[in-house]
């Protein structure tokens, strides 16, 4: 059950009053959900003898950090996609790591250039298609197809400002230009079955239930549904595709982790970072979430295995983030959620 960010904040606070600088502690600011990452916190507390304090949320996190300046408990900020994780960097929220941990076991293009922040998992933005009205994708399908006239009235999507969305829309402006990831969300809207709405599981959902034959969302989803007894027939009715196979390839965001500027505990957030980046945390990650690991070497689940290898867009993520504003900018032009 998710509690609110004030009651948490206020538990968390009674805690932290006495003993934020404890040696033995970490406090964690989260934005991933409580059911992703308790496992690999659960096992750092058992190995270490570090005692983790959580407050997990869904908005407002990044706000209350900034309140709390210097006097933030705050050590470690988790958070997913390279624009939330740059939103820490550029509010001046966080500090840079130098670890060579880090270093050996996240590959440049999933950390930080300055070390300030560091990718522990990956995802691919998919096209799920109907198996009974569409089938598989061909190798050759991108992205853009989906705008194509052809597609009208059979496409779902979530809201277009949806972080997982904008970044897609920011990585096609940096690797084709502002002009041609327009025509794509102008198309792409014209196309859509229903009102942007719901999450990435809702869409494939849609699927299931025929009001639309293709939609975007994340590849971890699709095991999450395939797990899900309520859900497994929503998945089922789909398959997910890698789409740009023969261009540049998929789209892959991150989910990652940032030391707080201020953080009290610093040593045991640094080691929280590696222990998060280990072959121990990657493996659960990948079993438990149906997530790509970050770290070389790590393979993914059996079940995700058998969606198939895909090339990934090489783009490193600081370029993605560094088009958030303009791709936030074109999905207003195009009034795209309004339908």
């Amino acid at each position: 059950m998710k509690k609110s960010l004030s009651t948490i904040a206020i538990a968390l606070s009674a805690i932290v009053s006495t003993s934020a600088l404890a040696a033995n502690e970490v406090n964690v600011y989260s934005y991933r959900q409580p059911y992703l990452i308790e496992p690999m916190l659960k096992d750092f507390e058992k190995d270490t003898g570090i005692k983790v304090n959580v407050i997990f949320a869904d908005k407002g996190l990044v706000d209350r950090v900034k309140r709390e300046g210097e006097l933030s408990p705050a050590d470690v900020l988790l958070t997913v996609d390279i624009s939330r994780l740059m939103e820490i960097v550029n509010e001046g929220l966080s500090q840079p790591i130098h670890s060579e941990v880090l270093e050996k076991n996240i590959p440049s293009q999933y950390r930080d250039a300055k070390d300030e922040w560091f990718a522990l998992t990956m995802r691919a933005r998919a096209i799920y298609t109907s198996k009974d009205r569409v089938g598989k994708l061909p190798a050759d399908f991108t992205y853009y197809d989906l705008a194509k006239p052809e597609l009208k009235g059979k496409v779902c999507v979530r809201s277009g400002k949806h972080p997982y969305n904008v970044s897609l829309i920011a990585s096609m402006i940096a690797n084709d230009g502002e002009a041609k990831a327009k025509a794509f969300l102008e198309g792409l809207k014209a196309n859509l079955a229903q009102k942007p709405q719901g999450g990435d599981r809702d869409q494939v959902k849609a699927i299931k239930e025929g009001v639309c034959d293709y939609a975007l969302g994340n590849s971890y989803y699709y095991g999450k549904m395939l797990t899900n007894d309520k859900q497994r027939e929503w998945a089922e009715s789909a398959y997910i595709n890698f789409p740009n196979q023969k261009a540049k390839g998929t789209h892959v965001n991150v989910s990652g982790i940032a030391i707080a500027k201020y953080a009290p505990n610093k040593a045991n957030a640094i080691k929280l970072a590696e222990y998060l980046s280990n072959d121990k945390s990657q493996h659960m990650y990948a079993e438990l979430n149906h997530e790509y690991p970050v770290k070389a070497g790590v393979e993914p689940s059996d079940l995700v295995k058998g969606w198939g290898q895909f090339k990934s867009d090489t783009l490193p993520l600081n370029v993605v983030a560094d088009n958030h504003k303009k791709a936030l900018k074109l999905i207003d032009e195009v009034k795209f959620d309004i339908f």
